[in-house]
């Protein structure tokens, strides 16, 4: 029984400082040892099936340079070791002695720890409670649907992850980079997994591949990645066709309980339910996975305004919390401005009702201020003209620190974060975290890698009131820059959005056609 399937701690305070993370682990598998003379942690390789007692050789260094100083020695700022720039960990405030600890693999394996050993290991794995009671920043992947897709391994519109059946290889690339970039959570590939999407409007995958397998698949890639670094795995489920198709409590829940039991199958570490238009549908979900006995985080994709039914951002994370969600926030159809102004709402509500749970935000890379109340799905450009609206790393930085500052301790991002976004969050938090993340090796803060360049205009941009202060231009002089939002106003109940498993026909099509050059007329 791992410490998160225990009843949770209290949430720290919002406002306590960080403590550092641990750096990445390479294959295979390691401990990290104190060097009593440098102050550093180094590694030292373990086999998974060994006592830790063969841990007692000579230090190394890890091959991504991952030797970092503890607080209790830390570098200068600036300072390099191993090719990773190291920080000196901030003053905290009430916050424990920084931890260094094993990775979670060595506890799956039931690797014992020698009494030899005991004085030099100060604390096991943590799981994701663990580490936001104690303070730390966990930070998520990006979005897996739309990079794969721009890759070609996945379709737009069923937007459904059997590419982790047909091309592991590609989903794993994937994982990698963003593990590299600096996440420490590697959530399974999937996101509309579920039995009835599976089969939704001629998808072939529930019968060709079933459900189960996709699943699976997902789970074993997310675990590989996840120990070749210090990574939890999360098992996601996201909103479902049998909700929209107006289907029973009991049959909605149902849906959910196919995947959380492959989730404990592959034991993974903590679950997400994220992407819920509906309230009512993400309470569902959190009671489902609660069963289970794991933290439940959840997230919502709607805005400032609410959900889709009317319900306040506060009221959504009061419910939440009292279905069982131990983590609450957003996830998809908004930029990172509007994103944490729900956030924010959402943490006025649970202090209202004297509920405490820990924030979390993971919005989208585009630009979207013109979205409506139904988010980016809305717009025009969705899904296929949507890059002039790509934030820049800069934004990204901004948004971090703009989170970490409203108290935000579980920072990613969806739909257009790539790695080098999620690399941006690690280097902008890299002092309250202690490091940075193997991916900053090859880029320098606010360009200053730039100063290796052959000629002198773009050397004279290698520095951060440069990139801080341009106004980026679109490049396209006779675009708008905003758009008219669909507004079609359906949602759940409404006959449009009953779901079907026959593929779409060419009269239903014939027919939105139609509408659609109707409600553009307007």
């Amino acid at each position: 029984m791992t410490a998160d399937s225990r009843t949770p701690p209290e949430p720290h305070d919002s406002q306590h400082l960080l403590s550092p993370a641990p750096q990445h682990h390479s294959t295979p598998p390691e401990v990290r040892l104190l060097d009593p003379n440098t102050g550093l942690f180094f590694p030292t390789a373990v086999g998974v099936g060994d006592s830790l007692g063969c841990a007692l050789a000579t230090p190394r260094l890890c091959p991504h340079g991952s030797a970092r100083p503890s607080a209790l020695s830390a570098g200068r700022p600036g300072r390099r070791a191993g090719g990773v720039r190291q920080f000196p960990a901030r003053a905290r405030t009430g916050a424990a002695e920084p931890q260094d600890r094993l990775p979670a693999r060595f506890l799956r394996a039931g690797v014992p720890v020698p009494p030899q050993l005991q004085g030099s290991l100060v604390g096991w794995a943590m799981g994701i409670l663990e580490r936001l009671n104690s303070g730390e920043v966990v930070i998520g992947d990006g979005g897996f649907v739309f990079a794969l897709e721009k890759r070609g391994y996945v379709k737009a519109g069923p937007w459904t992850p059997e590419a982790a059946v047909e091309h592991p290889e590609a989903v794993r690339q994937l994982h990698r980079e963003f593990l590299r970039a600096g996440s420490n959570v590697m959530q399974t590939f999937t996101f509309y997994a579920s039995e009835d999407k599976l089969e939704n409007r001629g998808n072939y995958v529930a019968e060709k591949i079933s459900g189960q397998k996709v699943n699976e698949a997902a789970c074993d890639i997310a675990r590989q990645v996840a120990d070749e670094g210090d990574a939890l795995v999360a098992g996601g489920v996201s909103q479902t066709p049998s909700y929209l198709s107006c289907k029973s409590e009991t049959e909605v829940k149902k849906v959910f309980q196919q995947q959380l039991e492959v989730f404990l199958k592959k034991n993974v570490d903590f679950l997400i339910a994220e992407y819920f238009e509906h309230v009512e549908e993400a309470v569902w979900a959190v009671e489902a996975l609660k069963t289970s006995g794991k933290p439940v985080a959840a997230t919502m994709c709607i805005g400032p305004e609410g959900d889709l039914h009317g319900v306040r951002p506060g009221e959504c994370a009061v419910r939440l919390v009292k279905a069982g969600a131990s983590i609450v926030g957003v996830n998809c159809h908004f930029d990172p401005t509007t994103s944490l102004q729900t956030v924010k709402l959402m943490k006025e509500g649970l202090e209202a009702a004297r509920l405490k749970a820990h924030l979390m935000s993971q919005p989208l890379a585009y630009h979207t201020p013109d979205c409506n109340k139904q988010g980016f799905i809305d717009l025009p450009e969705f899904p296929f003209g949507l890059e002039p609206r790509v934030a820049t790393r800069w934004d990204i930085q901004k948004y971090a620190r703009e989170a970490y500052n409203l108290g935000v301790r579980y920072i990613g991002g969806c739909c257009g974060f790539e790695p080098y976004h999620i690399r941006a969050i690690a280097e902008e938090l890299a002092p309250e975290r202690g490091f940075l993340p193997p991916a900053s090796e090859k880029h320098g803060s606010w360009g200053s890698g730039l100063d290796m360049h052959t000629k002198p205009w773009i050397r004279a941009r290698a520095r951060k009131e440069y990139w801080e202060n341009l106004r980026i231009a679109s490049g396209r002089p006779y675009n708008p820059s905003m758009s008219k939002p669909d507004a079609w106003g359906v949602t759940k109940g409404t006959a449009e959005l009953m779901q079907q498993k026959e593929a779409t026909t060419e009269q239903q099509l014939k027919e939105l056609f139609e509408k659609q050059k109707f409600k553009s007329a307007q």
